[in-house]
């Protein structure tokens, strides 16, 4: 957190003065959450005296965080636009403010309580990062009676580098504690838990992502991971058990139903198998046409959770062959 405060532009004599600060050799061997988030902020940052002027040596940036409602605003969109296109390479086309309102800004109501003597907020909220009156992230939480969750963060392109997915998650951590969330969750891939052990460390130690179900299901030792590797990790993810998607599109938020162990369903395998997807008749304008014939269909691809031939996919599974080759779809 250190090196992310003086990113921020406080000057050479702040900093020298900072260095005579008799606090630093305790804060050394004293780490406290609290005080490392928050002495970022304008409002908690230490102006040391001019010995020239004697006035407060004033920052040069300015750097606040607020907690607001999950409200749609421009200016959050045109920020979720920024990070769409550049961290997940989507078209302006494929962006859109309904698809950004259903997935980021219509969660839970918002109300609050009183829990030993303090107030807690409930419901989903946006945490709003400004940087001289900027709007540079948002990170999307569900605060709840027992956790603080983390949906989704968003950030502009100009300040990639400063780290803001391990920022927004020491912040949320320190917003846990300070408000008795208790616990904080991260997005997850599925609802298993690990314990931290030598095995989990080891991994750790030798890559920088690690998913235990997708690990587990493709067997991988811990050491560091080949390209191939790393290709059957992306690959396999749809196949995990209770599998959790989230896309940032119009079909945001949604639970693969392969892999989710519903009876009777067909696997992704056996819908690729048995049904030729591509026949399905679907009204179009006045005429039913093959799902092959529209341009979009080529595009899509099945393995990925939000795009439409997977859903069309997950719908034939639950009919089976004999009623797919009876229905026409209407979309």
């Amino acid at each position: 957190m250190e090196s992310f405060h003086l990113g921020l532009g406080i000057s050479a004599q702040g900093r020298s003065a900072l260095s005579k600060d008799p606090e630093k050799k305790r804060r050394k061997n004293h780490f406290n959450l609290y005080t490392a988030i928050h002495e970022t902020e304008s409002i908690h940052t230490n102006r040391p005296i001019n010995p020239k002027t004697k006035q407060p040596i004033e920052p040069a940036h300015n750097f606040e965080v607020h907690l607001e409602p999950d409200s749609y605003t421009e200016e959050k969109f045109a920020l979720f636009q920024n990070y769409q296109l550049h961290v997940h390479n989507e078209s302006r086309s494929e962006i859109t403010k309904g698809g950004f309102k259903r997935f980021l800004c219509s969660g839970l109501g918002q109300s609050s309580r009183l829990k030993d003597g303090v107030e807690q907020k409930l419901g989903s909220y946006h945490q709003c990062y400004r940087l001289d009156g900027r709007l540079v992230a948002v990170g999307v939480l569900d605060l709840l009676p027992g956790c603080v969750s983390s949906v989704y963060l968003i950030y502009h392109q100009d300040v990639k580098e400063w780290y803001f997915g391990k920022l927004s998650a020491l912040r949320e951590i320190s917003l846990a504690l300070e408000g008795g969330y208790q616990h904080y969750y991260m997005d997850p891939e599925n609802y298993s838990w690990d314990s931290l052990d030598a095995d989990y460390l080891a991994r750790l130690s030798a890559r920088k992502y690690v998913s235990m179900s997708r690990e587990r299901l493709l067997q991988l030792p811990p050491r560091r991971l080949t390209e191939d590797d790393e290709l059957e990790m992306n690959n396999v993810i749809s196949r995990l058990p209770g599998y959790l998607h989230a896309s940032a599109g119009d079909n945001a938020m949604r639970r693969s139903a392969f892999g989710a162990g519903m009876p009777g369903l067909m696997s992704l395998d056996e819908v690729q198998e048995k049904i030729d997807l591509g026949k399905w008749l679907v009204n179009f304008g006045k005429m039913p046409v093959h799902l092959e014939d529209l341009e979009i269909w080529a595009k899509c691809d099945i393995r990925n959770p939000s795009s439409p031939k997977r859903i069309i996919a997950e719908l034939a599974a639950a009919l089976g062959p004999a009623l797919v080759s009876q229905l026409v779809l209407e979309l």
